[in-house]
């Protein structure tokens, strides 16, 4: 969020004083004894350090929005979520730059995520809903866990699983046994795909059908009880919302960026975008998989 804020705000001082030079480039922004500074001055100056990259995310947004919608609506849930995660950050930067520039900032990171969200491609197998119960070793799953801690937590889950076995539902459970933050939620983890999770989780998970409830299963953190909600078996035969949630859950785990970048790519190429400035000619020509 900070990048994007620092970089958004340099474009639009290139990009906003590029339009006035057509009017005039030789305007005088400052005066010296030793020489005048003009628009065109500075605009070169900018756009020499950076322009790509600034230029680069102009084009997107703009080709973007003719295909994506984004509300006021969802601008106003943004900008109250990154206000309440960023705190005084988030606050200082609306007060710099003004709150409409933030949330046309958002609105435009809205934008890459819708068009991210729409190039995803969703395959049986890549990604489950599911709750756990866990009975953690320690707050420290990085500490040395000793054999007192492990046996707790081991009279714990086995408690949990004799309440299951019983009969009473896994989210009942889950809030009365649960060492995890999702325990208020009945252990509800949501969707999630490969990667997300560590090995022996992420394994057992995968491993059961939409209803099925593992054994017992060990993990760095502690003892856990698994439980699938949701597979992505019937994705074709869901509405558009759960469609979105599962591609979401896939989005989250590609920490390369490669879906955001083909949505991209896909964008400036259905656009027809031709650059006009010989500097930036091989502005689309070659992407990083990455930016």
């Amino acid at each position: 969020m900070k990048k994007s804020i620092i970089a958004i705000t340099a474009a639009v001082g290139i990009f906003g004083l590029s339009a006035c030079n057509n009017a005039d480039d030789s305007a005088v922004l400052v005066e010296t004894k030793a020489g005048n500074v003009t628009k065109e001055e500075l605009y070169d100056a900018m756009k020499g350090q950076a322009g790509d990259v600034f230029l680069k995310d102009l084009v997107y947004t703009k080709v973007l929005a003719e295909k994506y919608e984004v509300t006021d609506k969802e601008v106003d849930a943004k900008y109250k979520e990154m206000q309440a995660a960023m705190g005084a950050q988030f606050d200082a930067v609306v007060e710099q730059k003004g709150e409409d520039f933030v949330r046309n900032l958002l609105k435009s990171d809205m934008l890459k995520e819708k068009a991210a969200i729409d190039a995803v491609e969703v395959k049986a197998g890549e990604v489950v809903k599911a709750s756990h119960i866990l009975a953690k070793f320690s707050d420290n799953p990085t500490a040395e866990v000793t054999e007192e801690q492990k046996a707790a937590a081991k009279k714990k889950i086995d408690e949990a699983k004799a309440k299951l076995d019983s009969g009473e539902k896994f989210e009942d459970v889950a809030k009365e046994y649960s060492d995890d933050a999702t325990a208020q939620n009945g252990g509800d983890l949501g969707w999630f795909g490969k990667g997300r999770m560590v090995p022996e989780f992420e394994e057992a998970a995968f491993g059961l059908k939409e209803g099925e409830t593992s054994d017992i299963i060990e993990s760095q953190y502690g003892y856990h009880i698994i439980k699938v909600t949701g597979t992505a078996e019937d994705f074709d035969k869901m509405d558009q919302e759960r469609k979105d949630e599962i591609r979401k859950a896939i989005l989250s785990a590609d920490q390369t960026g490669v879906t955001l970048q083909k949505a991209l790519d896909k964008a400036i190429k259905d656009a027809d975008v031709k650059v006009k400035d010989k500097e930036f000619k091989d502005l689309f020509k070659t992407e990083a998989a990455a930016e």
